[in-house]
């Protein structure tokens, strides 16, 4: 089997996607494509640019300032609160990368660098979390 690679050009497209559906702005989707693209090489698989905006998304808005009052109301540590974070935007990015970008589960668990059998979890209840938001917001 031929597997062609895509180049870091050829998935400019699927990146803001993702960061659009991450942010839900379109200046802070350019920032975190435009700093995405800064920190990885012309010729970055795709896998690794992936990578690359997983990591540049949680730095970026892993450790909002709200996390001291989250702390603070729930009496969890601030390192927990940044795990529970992290988790989220790892659920919400795995949903998005088998819907826009048609990511198998190896994929997916290679970039996120998580088993597979998580990842199969993950798109379970967070497909099911999509649907229950979506139908949440229609009736309101």
């Amino acid at each position: 089997m031929i597997r062609i690679s895509k180049t870091p050009l050829d998935i400019l497209d699927d990146i803001y996607s993702l960061a659009y559906w991450m942010t839900g702005s379109e200046r802070a989707s350019e920032e975190l494509v435009r700093d995405t693209y800064q920190k990885a090489g012309e010729e970055s698989p795709e896998t690794e640019l992936l990578k690359r905006f997983r990591n540049t998304y949680v730095d970026r808005y892993g450790q909002h300032a709200e996390l001291a009052l989250l702390e603070h109301e729930n009496g969890k540590s601030s390192a927990e609160l940044r795990e529970m974070r992290k988790r989220a935007a790892d659920v919400k990015l795995a949903v998005l990368l088998a819907a826009i970008s048609g990511m198998k589960h190896r994929q997916i668990s290679d970039i996120l660098g998580k088993p597979v059998e998580t990842i199969r979890t993950w798109l379970f209840w967070g497909r099911k979390s999509l649907v229950l938001d979506g139908l949440l917001k229609a009736s309101a």
